[in-house]
């Protein structure tokens, strides 16, 4: 009897997250709900990841409510998601209590299958959320983030897979982010799992590499049990292997895997219109790239870091920063690249990259990892760079978790009647800002995605090309808009680069009575003395942490700022006296602009 490998479709998760940056609407899903809950899948993954934060910060979807549509959408499907153990879905650790109302929550408006794993492969960091899924009836799988390194092994990892059974599994994942893995390893790796593990078995690899359906083929022969693909419309570059493609492929070498093909097609061809309408999110590192194997850049990260550095006009030095990356993650102690440490790796290495000095600023993110509150780093760090980070502080060494208090009370202090349910408290514990700016802004009804920018300009008498050249007094400008605030408010911001620089035109409104606005290019001074404290990259402004005349010493943190999802400080490049604050908590911040004033 021919065995059956069973297939997990990712295009509404990981597919589009690695693709077009998470963009995925859930208008472009529901329509094609009824066909995907026929094809004959194990499970579809659809929320985690990075779809709770994009849902919020840029689609203002409801996550939570996205879910319970799924969930209606898709009856007879198993809804998969990702969790990132003690991380959640945020970017920092949260205490147990939260971690437990999340999981529960999550099952309840219609998870089945939680991947749960943790950045660092400490499978300390995976015992509350596990366990939470255990209770909840649902299924817990225990992920294995594969990296390659100095000091990880096929026998590591067998050892972590062990004690991930023993905490309760329900089955075992080799998640494979930046499309690492050989066919060679992917055969030794799976044998040897299954050996000494008698759980279903799952494999999910990005294609980035172009070795991914190799590998897949090769875990089929080593007696894997499932693999996770992406349909062809979102499959490839930095996503998955085509589910098609892997269909044919192993029902040609005489296995089973119960999809319709008539199904698939029909899919497909539903995504293919759907991913024209996010054309402007596609990165241009979408395609093979075998240069994975030396950054170990995951999909996700790779978009998401060339849509990051394009927005400041730095596109061109994006190679610089994938040569950054290796070097970074050694001196951290060769952590896998995954959310969150992915970011927190890319993040420093962008500042390191355009900064010009490596390490000059630390990131607040890298200072915590450095003292263990991520968990263990797999190998030493850089001992010289930790001191640097966190001075005299001592370094963590239980788990993280266990020196943190219930937070469950406290939040819903702090988000008092602007949550409605306990759903939005959780919505306002993964991301505290912006969070509460969407909660509140929900309430009032003024909620509004940001905009797609048309396919085709010139067929829209309305629209506007996002990329063309203009000349003002004989001197010719490169114009390329990046975004736009949604349109009805006071305010309106367009984000674009001129000529590679980054710049911010701001619209106000005059009155209701003018139809004319007024262009303010540039809203702070750019900075030009050493005493203007100005940031590397575009961000917001999370903390100003000082007040005119103030007196502050060189390097005496003044301000913290939020750039690519990680705080970074923004340090005093003077000693002196504070003149002048020209920012405030919440605003948007770019290059050269001057942000505080300090006078020697």
């Amino acid at each position: 009897m021919s065995k059956k490998v069973h297939i997990t479709d990712v295009v509404l998760r990981d597919g589009n997250q690695s693709l077009i940056a998470t963009r995925m609407r859930i208008d472009d899903m529901l329509p094609i709900c009824a066909d995907l809950d026929k094809a004959g899948y194990w499970s579809l993954e659809v929320w985690g990841g990075a779809t709770f934060d994009s849902c919020v910060r840029f689609l203002k979807e409801d996550p939570w409510e996205r879910l319970r549509t799924l969930r209606k959408a898709l009856p007879n499907s198993r809804l998969q998601m990702l969790l990132r153990g003690q991380n959640l879905l945020g970017y920092r650790h949260y205490p147990d209590d939260v971690v437990e109302a999340f999981v529960a929550k999550a099952a309840e408006n219609g998870i089945d299958v939680f991947r749960i794993f943790d950045a660092l492969n400490d499978v300390r960091n995976l015992e509350t959320a596990i366990a939470a899924t255990i209770k909840a009836g649902k299924h817990a799988q225990g992920t294995i983030c594969y990296t390659a390194s100095p000091v990880h092994t096929i026998k590591g990892f067998v050892k972590q897979a062990k004690q991930m059974a023993k905490m309760g599994c329900h089955s075992i994942a080799i998640k494979d982010m930046a499309g690492l893995l050989t066919p060679e390893i992917t055969f030794k790796l799976v044998t040897a799992l299954k050996k000494e593990i008698d759980l279903p078995l799952f494999l999910h690899s990005h294609y980035t590499s172009g070795m991914a359906s190799m590998c897949q083929l090769k875990a089929v022969e080593a007696g894997i049990d499932h693999l996770d693909t992406a349909i062809s419309a979102f499959a490839g570059g930095t996503s998955h292997p085509p589910t098609e493609t892997m269909k044919a492929v192993l029902e040609a070498a005489g296995y089973k895997t119960g999809l319709d093909a008539e199904l698939l097609e029909k899919i497909a061809a539903h995504f293919r219109e759907v991913r024209r309408k996010y054309h402007q999110f596609e990165s241009e590192y979408n395609g093979v790239d075998t240069q994975v194997l030396l950054s170990q850049v995951p999909g996700g990260m790779m978009s998401n870091l060339a849509n990051q550095l394009k927005e400041q006009g730095a596109l061109d030095r994006i190679q610089e920063v994938f040569a950054e990356i290796p070097r970074v993650r050694k001196d951290l102690g060769y952590p896998p690249l995954v959310t969150p440490s992915s970011q927190i790796v890319g993040t420093q290495a962008v500042l390191n990259v355009l900064s010009g000095k490596r390490y000059e600023t630390i990131t607040n993110e890298v200072k915590r990892y450095l003292q263990g509150h991520y968990g263990a780093a797999p190998a030493e760090v850089d001992e010289t760079l930790r001191k640097r980070a966190i001075g005299k502080e001592e370094v963590v060494e239980c788990r993280p978790a266990d020196l943190l208090q219930p937070e469950l009370d406290a939040l819903r202090a702090k988000i008092g009647e602007d949550a409605k349910c306990e759903e939005d408290v959780l919505t306002y514990a993964m991301f505290p800002d912006v969070g509460m700016s969407y909660l509140q802004n929900r309430n009032k009804g003024t909620l509004k995605p940001e905009v797609l920018l048309p396919a085709n300009a010139s067929s829209s008498a309305a629209s506007v090309a996002h990329e063309f050249k203009i000349t003002v007094h004989g001197e010719t400008y490169d114009i390329h808009v990046t975004g736009v605030s949604p349109s009805g408010e006071s305010e309106r911001r367009f984000y674009m680069t001129v000529d590679g620089e980054p710049e911010e035109i701001t619209l106000e409104s005059t009155g209701a009575a003018e139809a004319a606005s007024e262009i303010k290019p540039g809203r702070r001074p750019r900075a030009t003395a050493p005493g203007h404290v100005t940031a590397t990259m575009p961000g917001n402004v999370v903390e100003v942490l000082v007040e005119e005349g103030q007196s502050v010493k060189a390097g005496d943190p003044v301000l913290v700022i939020e750039a690519m999802k990680m705080e970074t400080e923004i340090k005093a490049p003077v000693a002196g006296k504070i003149a002048s604050v020209l920012v405030k908590k919440g605003d948007r911040i770019t290059p050269t602009e001057m942000l505080v004033d300090i006078q020697s």
